[in-house]
């Protein structure tokens, strides 16, 4: 069975280069990658004997059978188990906005499309925008419109823009903006139609949108005080 995951890379930077050489060898395409900070504090600092150090954080979607070999070599090739090297984890895809979105982010991997993913118990999505720079605001509109609160946006370099033009017939900027949307399981698919036909790839904003469970939450009062918990 096909099972679709968002993996997230945090390493140095100092072997972001090698990391991006490993994807290729495997023949997965990062989709995209941003800049951070570790945070760790001292005494874990100390006690491994590392400094605060600054990191590449990458996007890549994977399946199931792919992230198995990916393990290995993380381990074997890029030695990810030695403390202060980095940490590589799945989150898994419920949906997808688009056919031509998934055939993009899963070439060369065999992933057979089956009935959209539900963790049990889960309230809530997390819905993912990836879109050219400077539409934030068509984006946020399209999603308010479908009753979305608001979202979180940093911004990322994306990779592989020249296959990208294979999948979709056009030129996409490198430089990218990822709206991060909290939303209630029922409000999902609203939410997402609603972007991929105002922003969508017929858009300028040229928007690819998925989502990802959440299986816990706080901060977000009205939603919380909506369901009673």
């Amino acid at each position: 069975m096909s099972e679709l995951n968002m993996m997230v890379t945090i390493l140095n930077r100092s072997v972001a280069k090698k990391f991006l050489y490993f994807c290729k060898e495997n023949e997965v395409f990062v989709v995209l990658k941003t800049l951070g900070f570790g945070t760790a504090n001292s005494e874990i600092l100390d006690y491994f004997g590392l400094e605060a150090t600054e990191k590449t954080v990458f996007f890549s979607v994977v399946t199931r059978e792919k992230w198995k070999g990916l393990k290995r070599g993380l381990i074997t090739k890029m030695d990810i188990d030695i403390p202060g090297t980095g940490i590589s984890f799945l989150m898994p895809v419920s949906s997808m906005g688009g056919i031509k979105a998934l055939q993009f982010l899963t070439e060369k991997q065999e992933f057979i499309k089956e009935e959209e993913k539900t963790l049990k118990n889960t309230k809530y999505e997390l819905l993912v925008t990836i879109a050219n720079q400077g539409y934030i605001e068509l984006i946020m509109d399209a999603a308010r419109n479908a009753d979305a609160a608001g979202g979180t946006v940093i911004h990322a370099k994306g990779t592989g823009m020249e296959r990208a033009e294979k999948f979709f017939g056009v030129s996409l900027a490198a430089e990218k903006e990822v709206i991060f949307i909290v939303a209630k399981k029922e409000q999902k698919n609203k939410i997402m139609k609603s972007i991929m036909e105002k922003a969508g790839m017929g858009s300028k904003a040229k928007s690819i949108v998925f989502s990802l469970p959440v299986t816990s939450i706080a901060g977000l009062r009205t939603l919380e005080e909506e369901i009673g918990d």
